[in-house]
């Protein structure tokens, strides 16, 4: 019996090389693509070669520093990620997960104030699983989705909406409430001292409006922002001795506030209505049934989860 078309076009593909192709469309990069695969730069730039020659198309084109992908390239990523991601759910159910053991390489993307508090997850990951290896990717609730999508991580952790794409699964890991850090040495904030004090906002775009101004906006108030910092770890040399003012959630409340984290700062309640700051962990469909990525989630609501 002549063999099927499908299984000829199978023939022509060595499918080791489908993941260096999700990678590269993924990075961007030969360099970053082959780091995050574990490959060499020459065996990476081998395996693109073998792509192009493959699917009869250049695939990704050099733009600067980076690589852009064809519509060829992005109709095959299109067409094939479904198809991986079955693949994926169905060998995940099969391999079995050891954690005194395996080598499991986590990939993991939180925000910035998660973190902040996750250092006690890490230390549980690495005492149960020693041998396993994490990749933390710095996220934010604009990025988590595409992140997730692209299989760049595996695990979201963050405050973020519920507006993930179909292929991810989410779970709300904690609800809370904001609050106003401050300089321990200065006064308590009530609605005046809010509306007059300077403000700083974290803001990894680099605008300067938060929800916040929306609700003064609505009672007829503003506040002043001056300061813009790109992240959270930035708050404690920010604030310390200054009249600043930071709205944040109470978890980071708790991080910025722990006895080891040295002290100075205080937090009182806000003094204005606002959503709840809800923080949830995603992940990938694919791995929903992963045995490995079932442990790690099984931590991440040991350590995280408000019960």
């Amino acid at each position: 019996m002549p063999p099927r078309p499908e299984e000829t076009e199978l023939r022509r593909l060595d499918l080791n090389l489908l993941p260096v192709f999700i990678a590269l469309m993924r990075e961007r990069s030969v360099t970053r693509a082959g780091e995050a695969l574990f490959l060499s730069q020459p065996a990476t730039s081998a395996a693109l070669a073998r792509l192009r020659t493959v699917f009869r198309d250049e695939l990704l084109v050099r733009n600067g520093k980076q690589l852009e992908p064809t519509a060829r390239a992005e109709a095959l990523l299109a067409a094939l990620t479904p198809s991986l991601q079955a693949i994926a759910a169905t060998l995940a159910g099969a391999v079995p997960f050891d954690p005194a053991t395996d080598e499991r390489v986590f990939r993991i993307g939180w925000t910035d104030d998660v973190g902040m508090a996750a250092k006690p997850l890490l230390a549980r990951i690495w005492q149960q699983a020693p041998h396993c290896r994490l990749v933390i990717r710095a996220a934010n609730y604009r990025t988590i989705p595409g992140m997730l999508e692209s299989g760049e991580i595996g695990l979201a952790l963050g405050f973020m909406g519920d507006d993930l794409p179909a292929l991810a699964k989410q779970r709300v890991l904690r609800r809370g409430s904001f609050q106003v850090l401050r300089c321990a040495k200065t006064a308590p904030v009530d609605l005046e001292a809010y509306c007059t004090r300077p403000h700083v906002l974290v803001t990894p775009r680099g605008d300067l409006i938060g929800f916040a101004d929306a609700t003064l906006e609505r009672l007829g108030r503003s506040r002043r922002v001056v300061l813009g910092v790109p992240e959270f770890g930035l708050l404690r040399q920010v604030l310390l001795g200054t009249e600043l003012l930071c709205t944040v959630s109470d978890a980071l409340v708790e991080a910025l506030m722990a006895p080891e984290a040295g002290g100075g700062l205080a937090a009182d309640p806000l003094p204005i209505d606002s959503p709840d700051s809800v923080m949830r962990m995603a992940w990938r469909t694919a791995l929903d049934h992963d045995p490995a990525e079932e442990w790690l989630r099984a931590q991440v609501v040991a350590v995280l989860a408000r019960r």
